[in-house]
């Protein structure tokens, strides 16, 4: 992989693993009906997931927007020109996955699809196993012993 012309190789984009992954949850739970949370309210389930939705779309959001800030594509499979440690990447190694974790659970609570909880949990896993590593891999290279300090202070998730 030459790491000055392009970026992590990974299996499909991330934006897309979680698109299917509701879009899974949500086709099951219409032909065997499950509710995403069964004891709660519809409003209360409502207001739950407009604030995961709008929580993870924010988080996203502003880490896009950091990385833009430091002339980082969000495009993973773009160079990386900079390793950036600032705003939400001083909390969280993967905010924008984070955040699009974070607004999976949201829609799939808007929706009452129960289902949505062991598609997500699969693409937690695909994420885990198949696309964060080999970004990981790629930054490791890319940046050495700047990277290692990064990961030893900042944690993948929370």
């Amino acid at each position: 992989m030459d790491n000055n012309t392009r970026g992590p190789a990974w299996i499909t984009p991330p934006p897309l693993l979680y698109l299917l992954g509701v879009l899974v949850g949500i086709a099951l739970n219409r032909l065997h009906p499950v509710p995403f949370i069964p004891a709660v309210s519809k409003r209360w389930r409502r207001a739950l997931g407009v604030g995961l939705l709008a929580g993870g779309l924010g988080l996203a959001g502003v880490a896009v927007r950091t990385f833009r800030e430091h002339g980082v594509n969000p495009d993973p499979r773009t160079p990386v020109p900079t390793l950036v440690t600032q705003g939400p990447y001083a909390r969280t190694r993967n905010p924008i996955y984070l955040g699009f974790t974070l607004a999976s659970a949201g829609l799939a609570c808007l929706a009452n699809a129960g289902w949505c909880w062991p598609s997500l949990l699969g693409v937690l896993v695909v994420m885990q196993r198949g696309v964060i590593p080999r970004e990981e891999r790629y930054l490791a290279q890319r940046f050495g012993q700047a990277y290692a300090d990064y990961c030893a202070r900042v944690p993948r998730w929370l």
